[in-house]
This record gives structure tokens, C-alpha cells and sequence, in this order.
């Protein structure tokens, strides 16, 4: 079993052999897919109006979402619970767990019609599947990444998916991404992680001993201390320099 040893300073990315990636958000449109299935399911529910727009609606589901998922990561609630909470409180009646399992299952219709990966993911998924093995860490369920990956027809490229729900513990526990260097068989200094979110991600990555790089798609900057891409498409070049004598790169 792989030694983990406290993070330390970015040295070299050609030492990197495996890349670990985040699903929601960075190799999945996960925004996207939410905003069009939530105003799709609630048109059907007959639940628009209720909240005056979709932007509103969609603002409340989603921070009920932060608020409930704090609460699973917590180990307050199971993965079901968290589910069953948040619709609960979103259509503000006490239903029971049949009415509410149902309720979000009609919404996952909804919002799984609108699936869809960024256009940066296959091709740079082809660009490094010779030079870098792959794997997924995620704050979610395995039942619900795996099908997820499936449905997009990624499932295959990655030889690991680790879970947190599964795992007990989560992203930006050092814990979590130690168990998938476990899984690959490699030191943290050989991973690198890619995501969306610059402390959960790509911070917590680092502070782990792995290399981290934060996805910044909307360019928001003001990170300098973090690996940073504003595209998938910048990492086989990223990944192929050697940064050993100086402060960690930035593109984009």
C-alpha cells in the first residue's frame, strides 16, 4: 500500500502517471443539465408559477441542494435521507418517503434528458489515454456515477471510481483521495486531481500530496497559489512540462 506523505511542493507533472477526475461540472455539463430538468420537471409538477420564475426556483433547489449534501458529507443523513430532505422542503410539505422517492425520480427523468459531457472531454480523454492512466473521485453515490458514466459512454476509460458515499468520507478529506491512490496502487506525488472547485478540488488535492488542478471555466482567477486550466483542452500540454524550478504554471 502506497505511503502518503504530507503535500508538499509542486515538483514535477512529468512525475505524474495517473490523472484522477472530478465528474460533476468538469467532465459532465452537470449545470446545464440541472437548470433544463429542473424547469422542465417543475413545468410538469405545475410547480412554476409557485415560485414566480425558474430562476428562482432553481436558486432555492440548489441551495437546499448545498445545505442537505453539507448534511450528508457530515454523516447526518445517508444518501437516500439527503434526497428525501430536499424535496421536502422544496415543495414545503411533510411527505412521506414513497411520495418524496418519487417525486425526485420524476425530476431525474427530467434532468437526465439533458445529460451531456463538455465538448473538451473526449478529445482530451483520447489526448492522454497512452501517456496517463485514469480514474474518478466523486462526492456522490457509486450507483448513480457509475450509471452516469455509462449513460455518456465514458465508463470504460477509467480503470477506478471511488465514491464518497461508499468511501464514508469525502472530498476535501485527505482520506478520500488517498483511497483512490490506493486503488490505482500509486503514491500521491504520481496522481494528479482535476476539478471544478478550487478548495474541494484541487486544494484539498494538494494538501493530500497529489498533484491538484483546479478547472476554471469561467475564468474566475485569483487563485495564484493553484494549478489552474480554463479548459480541458490546456491539460496534455500542462501535463507534459516540468515545472521543478519554479512556482506551479497557470494557463488560461
Amino acid at each position: 500500500m502506497p505511503q502518503h506523505d504530507a503535500a508538499g511542493p509542486l515538483t514535477s507533472l512529468r512525475n505524474v502517471k495517473a490523472i484522477v477526475w472530478d465528474i460533476d461540472d468538469t467532465l459532465f455539463d452537470y449545470a446545464t443539465a440541472d437548470t433544463a430538468g429542473m424547469r422542465a420537471h417543475l413545468t410538469a409538477e405545475g410547480l412554476l408559477d409557485a415560485f414566480g420564475t425558474a430562476e428562482r426556483a432553481l436558486t432555492r433547489w440548489r441551495a437546499l441542494t448545498r445545505e442537505h449534501w453539507a448534511r450528508f458529507e457530515a454523516g447526518e443523513t445517508d444518501w437516500e435521507g439527503q434526497r428525501r430532505d430536499r424535496v421536502r422542503a422544496f415543495v414545503g410539505r411533510l411527505l412521506d418517503d414513497t411520495a418524496a422517492d418519487a417525486w425526485f425520480t420524476r425530476y431525474l427523468g427530467h434532468y437526465e434528458a439533458a445529460w451531456a459531457l463538455f465538448p473538451d472531454t473526449v478529445p482530451v480523454l483520447d489526448a492522454l489515454a497512452r501517456t496517463h492512466r485514469h480514474a474518478v473521485l466523486s462526492n456522490s453515490s457509486l450507483h448513480n456515477q457509475d450509471r452516469k458514466l455509462r449513460v455518456l459512454g465514458v465508463r470504460d476509460r477509467f480503470e477506478a471510481l471511488l465514491c464518497a458515499a461508499e468511501l464514508g468520507v469525502a472530498k476535501p478529506d485527505a482520506a478520500a483521495f488517498h483511497a483512490v491512490c490506493d486503488a490505482l496502487g500509486l503514491a500521491p506525488h504520481e496522481v494528479a486531481y482535476v476539478g471544478d472547485q478550487p478548495d474541494t478540488d484541487a486544494r484539498g488535492a494538494v494538501e493530500a500530496g497529489l498533484t491538484g488542478i483546479w478547472l476554471d471555466r469561467a475564468g474566475v482567477g485569483g487563485r495564484p497559489e493553484l494549478v489552474r486550466v480554463t479548459g480541458l483542452d490546456q491539460l496534455p500540454a500542462l501535463l507534459a512540462r516540468d515545472t521543478r524550478f519554479g512556482a506551479p504554471e497557470t494557463f488560461g
